[in-house]
């Protein structure tokens, strides 16, 4: 019996360990995306929108937040939800869109710690659920 309870702790040890190392080695991706270049802010999107002059159409994209958080281009005081990006395939556009990848892989990255941390928490009340 006690050497049961050893081994059961052992074991909880084992993989608290596993998933401890896991999220060290995810925080570390995030480190390098992060490292790679500038990320996108969280919560925003590159949108495609149209313009209609003299008969004709043209496509812009922007880089739209959910609150106003990029400067405005005539007044540096003031914040719009907005970022300009230009037509398709502009070096803005194709920034941004570089920008909203690594914001994805981060974002993606920490849910997966997010969840590991929960586990983190089943691990540590494995026995108690057992004895219920």
């Amino acid at each position: 019996l006690e050497m049961d309870k050893r081994q059961k702790a052992q074991d909880k040890l084992a993989r608290f360990d596993r998933i401890t190392a896991a999220i060290v080695a995810l925080e570390q991706q995030k480190k390098l995306i992060f490292a790679t270049g500038q990320v996108a802010p969280k919560g925003c999107v590159v949108a495609r929108y149209q313009v209609r002059q003299q008969q004709k159409i043209y496509w812009y994209y922007k880089l739209q937040a959910q609150t106003a958080i990029f400067p405005k281009a005539n007044d540096d005081k003031a914040l719009s939800k907005y970022k300009h990006l230009g037509s398709c395939g502009s070096e803005a556009h194709i920034t941004a869109v570089i920008q909203m990848a690594r914001r994805s892989q981060i974002d993606k990255i920490q849910r997966t710690i997010d969840t590991l941390e929960q586990n983190l928490l089943d691990v540590g009340f494995d026995d108690q659920q057992k004895e219920k």
